[in-house]
């Protein structure tokens, strides 16, 4: 019987050889990054240098375990940098691990949990899985932590999402069906300062291989589909190490009031495209008003009824968008929290 593509992608390397592949080759097992060598790629072709001088240089940041290899092998998060060691201007990471590397920031132990909303398309139509094509579905009500053939599409990727993530280290919380057809959640976190942002980067590519995998497109668009649709958001919980003691709810009113003073700046960080879904319908708030309530999903930014009743816990900032980039986002709320006036 002549071996299937779906064995070679499976063999154990294991059984012959102390190799492990990290999308290139390393003699043996790591798990340390500062272990791992720094490579290079063509900048030029990712519009990320010239052509003339196009070397960009990664930087090994973390490691998980690879779901789609396995054994040994590994997914390492890099970051980008210029020859002279300068970070490209793509690289956010750079910027992100100097707030969280401050003292007052480390001493505030920021956690995160954040929501990742996207939309599975069917690939040559780039319309969501389960619609009629150039139709649509019922309107919203029963899609929203639904069950049944009718009312959620794509379930396989998105367990097989979940548990690709477990296998790879990445502290995922949870996933659900989302308020449009088609569209799902999954969360990550809690988790603190800078490895927010690289279990969610590296949670996303897992994803856009697992839907490639399925034959299916993925968007992050946060208003896939114009109309009476829920767009795609990327809600940031958040607290600090002051929040979560007593008295805590005084400290987070007083971030809330540092956030709702720095709106403009962080809108115009939390996404592209965001305006399409921050109109003040479908559970936002209006892009140019900034308002905060108790269990109020029609905020900029949420306070839950457990935080209010016990004093203390955590805020839900709800203005990024799905396609937000983490490491700005982050780095963000922990900057005007706690190291702003």
């Amino acid at each position: 019987m002549s071996p299937l593509l779906s064995d070679l992608i499976n063999l154990n390397l294991s059984e012959t050889t102390e190799k492990i592949i990290a999308e290139y080759t390393l003699s043996g097992p790591i798990k340390d990054p500062s272990k791992l060598p720094k490579w290079n790629y063509d900048g030029s072709s990712t519009g990320q240098a010239p052509g003339e001088d196009s070397e960009v240089i990664l930087y090994p940041q973390a490691v998980f375990r690879d779901p789609f290899r396995r054994g040994n092998n590994i997914i390492v998060m890099c970051d980008a940098y210029t020859p002279a060691g300068e970070p490209i201007p793509t690289n956010k990471r750079h910027c992100a691990a100097k707030v969280f590397s401050h003292p007052d920031v480390v001493s505030e132990e920021p956690w995160y949990g954040i929501e990742q909303e996207y939309t599975l398309l069917q690939k040559d139509v780039k319309w969501p899985v389960g619609w009629p094509t150039g139709g649509y579905p019922g309107p919203q009500g029963p899609y929203y932590c639904g069950v049944g053939a009718d009312k959620a599409f794509g379930r396989d990727i998105v367990d097989a999402h979940y548990k690709a993530c477990l296998y790879a280290g990445i502290n995922i919380s949870g996933v659900n069906g989302e308020v449009m057809p088609g569209q799902w959640e999954f969360q990550v976190g809690p988790a603190v300062g800078i490895s927010a942002g690289d279990e969610l980067w590296i949670a996303r590519y897992i994803l856009e291989r697992i839907t490639e995998i399925a034959g299916v497109a993925l968007s992050f668009d946060p208003k896939p589909i114009q109309g009476d649709w829920n767009g795609a958001g990327a809600h940031c919980n958040y607290s600090t190490k002051s929040m979560r003691k007593e008295g805590g709810y005084e400290i987070i009113k007083m971030a809330i009031e540092k956030l709702a003073n720095k709106h403009k700046e962080h809108i115009a960080a939390y996404g592209e495209g965001n305006e399409r879904r921050l109109t003040g319908k479908h559970e936002t708030a209006d892009i140019n008003t900034f308002k905060w309530g108790v269990a109020n999903r029609g905020a900029s930014v949420r306070v839950g009824r457990d935080t209010e009743k016990e004093g203390k816990g955590y805020f839900e900032d709800r203005r990024p968008a799905s396609n937000m980039d983490p490491y700005v986002v982050t780095s963000m709320i922990a900057e005007t929290t706690i190291l702003g006036k």
